[in-house]
């Protein structure tokens, strides 16, 4: 077993430490080898890896809290050192070098994995069990440190608007760093006590610092937590408090802030003023449950122990900073030709701004409903993608295009009917299952599943780009094999260089009768050696597929006679004249 030392800085009374501390008393209980350890110097830091001789070192890094570590220092480490990225973006992921750490974890749930030494980790959640009763009287909780944009004085007015009757509670400590005398929070505290008119409005402020327990306990006495956060016009890392709030167990109200983008995509919708508080509280905590399964306390030592895998089966430093990541260049290889950007770029990928429309796609769901294609009696599910195919789904195509008009103007046009069959045949399959459980690999830009969203099925998801392959995925702690309904992966396994493997375990996720739909690159003239697409490792042929393929898919076989014959094929990309070939698998 690896030995990693978890550095935190000392001081308290600083969101930064309490999430070290968070993070680092998690992984200590894992029993993963993991040593949680605060220093407050370099001198001390030096002293600490002597005496714990450490495989690996993640620091939970702030230049504004850890201000003498400096290349200087860690540079003197002959270790894999890794840094917590606080205050993370976009951006600052993208620039993020190995001048200080060889590698760095940014816990941003919405991140996009371009820098290949940047990895991704879930949320810390604390495990806390709520014991106390639903108050009688409706109380409405919140929390932060008096930094300057908390809206505070923003729940007061809203509160005050829909209720006649309720109990205000705020925990507003001094900040060691930023408020050190508590200046803001007493400013803070008396704006809001200026606020309330409502003569059965109770307020209550605290400005006493609450230890991790004692603060969960604050929160989870409140029939709901708000944060109104105010946007400030930069973008700003992840807010922190929602960590607690979470872990408290109580429904939770939020303003659309950046700083709580990890959790916008919550149903129902938990955003005020588009939710009342009252709507909120009724819905309970339902909204959160996907939150509370994918950010557990074991969910993330599985984070940090295959990030510290990673790390150390790449043998030496030199190899570490200069290693590129394959698999997530062969994922942006196969984004760029999704996006239609052919250029090989092998060391730049997409615009920041790019990126910003990517993650924003504006889409109309209202009153959505989705008509089926019509298809002849003699279609069989397992055929060729063709012109013949692109007017049958037609209809499915021009009702993508009205409701993810951006995000399908992004798209190879031609290459667009893949994603048509790969949302007709999910939705004619798992339309009469009553809250199927969907799987979908290679989900970034996936039209179809984006579609299925809209229409309210729960899609997981699992993307290189996203958060990991699928063989990672198979060894995630909530994960349950033999459990999905049906699984489908659009242009992929051609991208893929074990693709045996990569079928045996989307065969290994399906429930007894579950569904697997794929489309892939296919020319029946192909040999190996030929020439193909640089982000090909093959197309697929009939022979290839029936003999060496389907040999991979572990009880499963092919729901119908496939038709799979296409000698003229009509699809032409960078100098290549291929087609798209759709196997679909039935579990046994």
């Amino acid at each position: 077993m690896s030995k990693v030392l978890f550095v935190n800085h000392k001081e308290s009374q600083c969101g930064v430490y309490e999430f070290g501390r968070n993070i680092g008393h998690a992984l200590e209980k894992s029993a993963l080898g993991f040593i949680y350890q605060e220093c407050s110097s370099a001198g001390e830091l030096h002293q600490t890896v002597i005496r714990h001789a450490p495989d690996a070192i993640i620091y939970n890094y702030h230049p504004a809290t850890i201000v003498w570590l400096t290349p200087s220092v860690t540079r003197k480490i002959k270790l894999p050192q890794i840094g917590i990225i606080h205050e993370v973006t976009q951006t600052v992921a993208d620039r993020a070098d190995n001048s200080l750490f060889n590698f760095h974890i940014a816990h941003d749930p919405t991140l996009l994995l371009k820098n290949p030494i940047v990895f991704k980790a879930g949320r810390p959640i604390s495990t806390y069990e709520n014991m106390y009763q639903i108050p009688s009287i409706p109380t409405i909780g919140s929390f932060g440190f008096g930094t300057p944009g908390k809206g505070f004085e923003n729940i007061i007015k809203t509160v005050q608007k829909e209720f006649d009757e309720a109990i205000v509670r705020f925990n507003i400590p001094f900040a060691t760093f930023g408020d050190h005398d508590g200046e803001n929070a007493k400013r803070i505290a008396a704006d809001c006590r200026k606020l309330i008119v409502k003569p059965k409005i109770d307020l209550q402020i605290s400005h006493e610092y609450l230890e991790p327990d004692q603060l969960l306990d604050f929160l989870a006495q409140n029939s709901i937590n708000v944060f109104l956060y105010e946007q400030q016009g930069i973008q700003r890392g992840i807010s922190s408090a929602i960590d607690l709030a979470l872990a408290a167990k109580r429904p939770i109200g939020i303003s659309r802030n950046s700083m709580f983008r990890h959790i916008l995509d919550a149903v129902p919708n938990i955003c005020v003023p588009e939710s009342e508080l009252k709507t909120i509280i009724n819905n309970g905590t339902a909204p959160l449950e996907k939150y509370y399964r994918e950010w557990s306390e074991k969910t993330l030592c599985w984070d940090y122990q295959r990030i510290v895998d990673d790390v150390l089966s790449r043998a030496s430093i030199p190899k570490i900073t200069t290693h590129l990541n394959e698999k997530i260049l062969k994922a942006k290889q196969r984004i760029k030709r999704r996006l239609g950007i052919v250029q090989n770029e092998p060391h730049s990928w997409i615009s920041d701004s790019t990126i910003d429309k990517m993650k924003h796609v504006n889409v109309d769901s209202s009153n959505l409903i989705y008509t089926p294609a019509v298809l002849p009696d003699d279609w069989s599910l397992n055929n060729i993608l063709d012109d013949k195919a692109r007017k049958l789904f037609q209809i499915t195509l021009s009702q993508m295009f009205a409701h993810l008009t951006e995000l399908m103007q992004r798209k190879i046009p031609d290459a667009n009917v893949q994603q048509a069959f790969v949302l007709d045949t999910v939705y004619k399959m798992v339309s009469n299952i009553e809250d199927p459980k969907i799987l979908c690999v290679g989900s970034f830009e996936d039209t179809a599943s984006e579609f299925l969203k809209l229409l309210g099925y729960n899609i997981e998801e699992v993307d290189p780009v996203l958060n990991y392959d699928l063989k990672t995925f198979l060894t995630k702690p909530t994960t349950v094999k033999g459990s999905y309904d049906l699984v489908f992966s659009t242009s992929v396994i051609e991208h893929v260089e074990d693709d045996g493997e990569f079928l045996t375990h989307i065969c290994e996720m399906l429930k007894p009768k579950g569904i697997a739909v794929l489309t892939c690159d296919y020319c029946d003239t192909y040999k190996p050696g030929d020439p193909k697409p640089e982000v090909d490792f093959r197309f697929y042929t009939q022979k290839d597929i029936k003999e060496r393929l389907l040999t991979y898919a572990i009880d499963c076989s092919l729901v119908d006679e496939p038709q799979w014959d296409c000698p003229n094929p009509d699809f032409h990309y960078i100098g290549f004249d291929y087609t798209f070939g759709t196997i679909v698998l039935r579990k046994n």
